[in-house]
């Protein structure tokens, strides 16, 4: 009798990043694979509870809720941590995993190390993308313009010379762009609407699966309450939460509404107390189950991250998109595109802004309709069940499924 198949995944500690993958891993183990998770210590709690063993290494990256200052301002400030960190946690993981290689690696796309171990252990290496995926012409169109004045510094240079080194050393001849940015295989956690350019992208690599969210019961419940007409909940996910002059601005356009009540998700960086008077239709929160509320909701007001803006598809909430960083801009024009989306960028999202952007999309008969047929697109991607199935193949190709 053979032994089940051993997959371990690879990721970082922001939820962003964890979270898309945990139904993923809960339905392999639930199909009798042996599965390990590498992830910083804040999260093994959270992938024990999937049924997978949490391998645990010291991470030099910030944490979840961290300040966003913490991420820098240029595209050097965001990108050199994650090489750093990948140099410093390469030698935990391969004494972790020493004796208990793998059959199939899965990482997440910040993930350097998982893919250097896939390479020294001769195993296949699958992405699961929490996010857009590159398409064909994506190098020409965004990343060289987006790279062409760092590369011209002295940094930006040495940037490039300790990546290249650290492959080499590691016996990968790839340039560090393709290393990260073209997996040999990628499973897309995010519908394909939301996908720029969908039609170049190559699903010989990547499959989109749609979202993968499990019904999160363990994450509470909420109730809507009695008298609420109209419910909305403004979040701005886990990392770029430090907006209390927003926050300020959802109050003061919602807080006054006949028949609304508003959800106010701040962070760890706000709190009510920075709001001044709240009134009574607002309950404000560090955290909230964010699922749960999308499925009663009416409208939500969100940085259009991945994670957020495919919950809000998966539930057929409306959203006002107001974007922080990284890809959350092209997600919003991408929602602004559906047809089921407002874009109003921070300095733009007034009290006023919000109301009248509000009230046009929720009683909007053909947001509404573009919405539904979107959720049953969605649906048909096949979610966690598919991306399990892809998995699987892969593991039966190697004879092990």
């Amino acid at each position: 009798m053979t032994s089940p198949a051993h997959i371990a995944m690879f990721s970082i500690a922001q939820h962003g990043h964890v979270n898309p993958s945990l139904e993923v891993i809960r339905e392999l183990v639930a199909r009798g694979h042996r599965v390990t998770y590498a992830i910083p210590p804040v999260f093994a709690e959270k992938v024990a509870e999937t049924g997978a063993r949490p391998v645990p290494y010291t991470s030099t990256l910030p944490g979840p809720g961290a300040d966003p200052e913490a991420w820098g301002t240029t595209l050097l400030d965001n990108v050199e941590p994650f090489l750093a960190d990948a140099i410093q946690a390469l030698p935990q993981l391969v004494e972790a995993y020493d004796g208990d290689e793998p059959d199939l690696v899965l990482h997440d796309i910040a993930s350097y190390p998982a893919r250097v171990l896939a390479h020294r252990w001769g195993v296949p290496a699958i992405s699961l993308s929490p996010n857009l995926v590159a398409w064909e012409g994506y190098e020409e169109e965004v990343a060289e313009p987006m790279w062409a004045e760092p590369r011209k510094t002295a940094r930006g240079q040495a940037y490039y010379a300790r990546f290249e080194a650290w492959l080499a050393e590691n016996g990968i001849t790839r340039h560090p762009d393709p290393f990260a940015g073209r997996p040999s295989r990628s499973i897309v956690l995010i519908p394909k609407a939301l996908q720029p350019h969908a039609d170049r992208v190559d699903e010989r690599v990547y499959s989109f699966v749609g979202p993968c969210q499990g019904d999160r019961a363990e994450q509470g419940d909420w109730q809507r309450p009695a008298g609420a007409d109209k419910v909305v909940l403004v979040s701005l996910g886990s990392a770029f939460t430090k907006q209390p002059a927003f926050y300020r601005a959802c109050v003061r356009a919602f807080g006054d509404l006949p028949g609304w009540h508003m959800v106010l998700q701040t962070g760890r960086h706000v709190s009510a107390a920075d709001l001044g008077d709240v009134p009574a239709n607002v309950e404000v929160h560090s955290w909230v189950p964010q699922l749960a509320i999308l499925r009663k909701a009416d409208l939500f007001v969100t940085h259009a991250g991945a994670g957020g803006s495919q919950e809000g598809l998966a539930t057929g909430t409306p959203m006002i998109a107001v974007p922080q960083a990284a890809d959350q801009f092209g997600n919003a024009d991408m929602l602004v595109s559906l047809g089921v989306a407002r874009r109003l960028d921070t300095e733009e999202a007034t009290a006023d802004r919000l109301r009248e952007a509000a009230l046009a999309l929720v009683d909007d008969p053909e947001v509404d309709r573009r919405l539904k047929s979107l959720q049953a697109e969605t649906a048909q991607e096949g979610g966690t069940r598919r991306a399990a199935d892809l998995i699987e193949a892969e593991l039966h190709r190697l004879g092990r499924g």
